[in-house]
């Protein structure tokens, strides 16, 4: 928990950006606990749609056609994330 919270605090990037970074490494990683973690915690952060489409399509250029799959779900679950979090 610690480290979490070490690793997320402001500094010179802010909360919101780190969480589009884990966001964009759960993508590249196929990890659907990754991408629902933190892309619920970018959206809270106040992450934008068009900024978790950009994090997207650069794991788009680094990691190809697996990032497509796992980037088009990362997408809409994000964008549920971000309809909750304006509820």
């Amino acid at each position: 928990g610690a480290l979490s919270s070490a690793a997320f605090a402001d500094g010179a990037l802010e909360r919101k950006t780190k969480e589009l970074i884990a966001f964009a490494i759960g993508v590249v990683e196929g990890c659907d606990g990754c991408i629902a973690s933190h892309g619920q915690a970018a959206a809270r952060a106040g992450a934008t749609e068009q900024e978790a489409a950009e994090a997207i399509g650069v794991t788009f250029l680094m990691h190809g056609g697996p990032a497509t799959i796992h980037g088009a779900r990362a997408f809409e679950t994000f964008r549920g994330f971000v309809a909750g979090a304006s509820a």
